[in-house]
């Protein structure tokens, strides 16, 4: 049954990626914030799916820490469960990613109308100052910047090299960064096929003041606290 429900997930994601993918392109003209509340949809109804046809349902601990003004959010990295998740409970955010993506057929052209920083990793100081000039402009059109410190998804109940790029951006525009841990990985690993039924559970820290303060200071706390909350969410 497991194997059936993840096959029918996977086959309604290939259906329904190209429709929403070619909507997306269609928001062209509109402004930046009012292309992603439509664009956001394909997240809200992936998370639908997710719980109806995978039995993945989710809680999110402290809501009230979100922020009214826009944030940095930086994100424990597991799952491709976080990055649909994100969309649905906090407000209009942009991506730190890797500019590959965009070259991906559909999904890459959807992506690509959501403003994101897409950024090339083999050019680590050029894509540092193109992550500071361009996150502190998306700040500024309202957006909240969405950054993994890990980069890249670790397995569940592993701990990956947190890098300092979202907490240099943090020091230099004086935002708050909101620190978030989850157990998505437990359901729905790293490139796994297979979507286990169950409860993840979403923390979300309070607001990390950044002004005055060094990045190295900043990007030490979120870690320590992330993976604290990560123990304490684990089951």
């Amino acid at each position: 049954m497991l194997a059936v429900r993840s096959f029918v997930f996977l086959l309604l994601q290939f259906v329904l990626t190209p429709i929403f993918s070619t909507l997306a392109l269609l928001t062209f003209p509109f402004p930046p914030l009012a292309r992603y509340r439509l664009i956001s949809s394909y997240a809200r109804t992936m998370i639908w799916l997710l719980r109806l046809v995978c039995g993945i349902r989710h809680e999110v601990r402290g809501l009230e820490n979100i922020p009214k003004e826009p944030c940095i959010v930086l994100c424990k990295h597991q799952s491709a469960w976080e990055t649909l998740a994100l969309q649905v409970i906090f407000p209009p955010q942009v991506w730190v990613l890797k500019r590959e993506l965009l070259w991906l057929p559909f999904f890459g052209w959807g992506l690509a109308m959501t403003s994101p920083i897409a950024i090339d990793r083999s050019d680590g100081k050029g894509a540092m100052r193109q992550l500071l000039k361009q996150g502190k402009d998306r700040l500024a059109q309202g957006f909240c910047v969405v950054i993994f410190p890990e980069g890249t998804r670790v397995p569940y109940g592993k701990r990956g090299k947190y890098k300092i790029g979202g907490a240099l951006l943090a020091a230099s525009s004086g935002v708050p960064v909101v620190p978030v841990a989850h157990n998505a990985g437990r359901l729905w690993g790293r490139k796994a096929f297979s979507k286990h039924p169950g409860l993840v559970t979403m923390s979300i820290g309070k607001p990390i003041i950044t002004q005055g303060r060094k990045a190295e200071e900043i990007n030490a706390e979120v870690e320590a606290w992330i993976e604290n909350e990560i123990q304490q969410i684990a089951h």
